[in-house]
């Protein structure tokens, strides 16, 4: 049962925390826009256009980064506050403990920490998909990549393809192979071509200067088929060499996972970055307790320098954890670290670092 410390607490934490959210999601609006106005004007678009179908997506994506770090500002400015007016020395000399004092915090840090959970895993990337689109069809950003180059994939169990070079251009392949096998894993047929193209939906495509390689125990036949053309099913379309820069952002986490699947079945070694953005949906939102912690301990105590100190202490550590979450992200991509291990570590550390400092605080 809440009693009136409890609510007023969580009233001051959530209405700080609104009010901090609303300043950086107003000052990063006025920050993309500038950067973006010239590239606005350029396409003709309108203001209410541009504020429909762009900045109502970016607001949430925005939200979706900063929020950790508006919990740790909103934390420490209302914290610094009661300390600076002696509210939190009277509580503590009222016989409440430090650890029952926590109590309204973590209540607090739950709801936004559910909240944000909900917006990263189901909203949030609907929300970057609306944005990518409109970035794509005005040219704002290109968000698109190609496999061009030696690509090989599954396109059934038993199938596989090598692709030496596509060109997104005319949607035709230079060198291609196909290999079918067994159940045994053995190699049944391979099929050959100088140059494929896609010819029409759902997936035919035409192969020019093929050949066509089978094999029966030890007899093997093979045709060769020089100036000649083919039309065949294949189960892959053009859309399979392109990479949004940004797929794995747009996918909801049921998407998500069960594109990690398909891209594991068809044997691309690629699945890690997805995997990163996976893990950090639920990391993300458990920062907002670590964080939340940190900063009741930094401002609970009253100092000479008062809120401003207070506030400064929490932007360096707020920029410490985030330096630490892209080298840790970094060491996963390009290094053996574990896409989870490297998500979660500065999590770990943080926690580590939080509990030493509720156990420093002033009691």
């Amino acid at each position: 049962m809440l009693n009136i410390l409890d609510r007023y607490i969580i009233k001051k934490y959530l209405s700080t925390f609104l009010f901090t959210a609303l300043v950086v999601t107003m000052v990063s609006m006025v920050i993309d826009f500038a950067e973006k106005v010239n590239r606005f004007m350029n396409k003709d678009l309108g203001f209410f256009q541009v504020l429909q179908d762009y900045y109502l997506h970016f607001i949430p994506w925005i939200n979706g980064l900063m929020w950790p770090l508006c919990s740790l500002i909103s934390v420490i400015f209302f914290t610094a506050r009661m300390a600076r007016d002696s509210e939190v020395i009277s509580i503590l000399n009222a016989g409440v403990s430090y650890k029952r004092l926590m109590v309204p915090y973590f209540i607090s840090a739950s709801i936004i920490s559910g909240l944000m959970w909900i917006g990263i895993n189901y909203v949030i990337p609907n929300s970057i998909r609306a944005k990518s689109e409109f970035e794509s069809e005005y040219k704002i950003k290109n968000r698109e990549k190609t496999r061009s180059s030696d690509t090989h994939f599954f396109i059934a169990p038993d199938a596989k393809i090598f692709v030496r070079y596509y060109r997104k251009k005319d949607t035709t392949i230079q060198h291609f192979r196909l290999e079918n096998f067994n159940d045994e894993g053995r190699l049944v047929k391979e099929i050959k071509a100088s140059k494929v193209s896609f010819k029409e939906e759902p997936h035919t495509w035409t192969l020019k200067d093929y050949s066509i390689r089978t094999f029966d125990g030890m007899k093997e036949t093979l045709l060769i088929a020089e100036g000649e053309t083919m039309d065949t099913s294949l189960n892959f379309k053009p859309q399979d060499f392109i990479l949004h820069t940004q797929q794995m952002h747009i996918m909801t986490t049921s998407d998500l996972r069960e594109y990690i699947q398909m891209e594991q079945d068809k044997g691309l070694d690629n699945t890690k970055k997805y995997y990163i953005e996976l893990f950090r949906r639920s990391a993300d939102p458990f920062t907002i307790f670590i964080l939340t912690f940190i900063g009741a301990s930094v401002a609970s105590r009253k100092v000479r320098g008062g809120t401003g100190l207070q506030l400064a202490i929490g932007v360096i550590i707020g920029s410490v954890f985030v330096l630490i979450s892209k080298f840790s992200v970094t060491f996963a991509h390009n290094l053996s670290l574990s896409a989870q291990l490297g998500v979660w570590m500065p999590n770990v550390i943080f926690a580590i670092i939080a509990v030493f400092m509720l156990m420093r605080a002033q009691k």
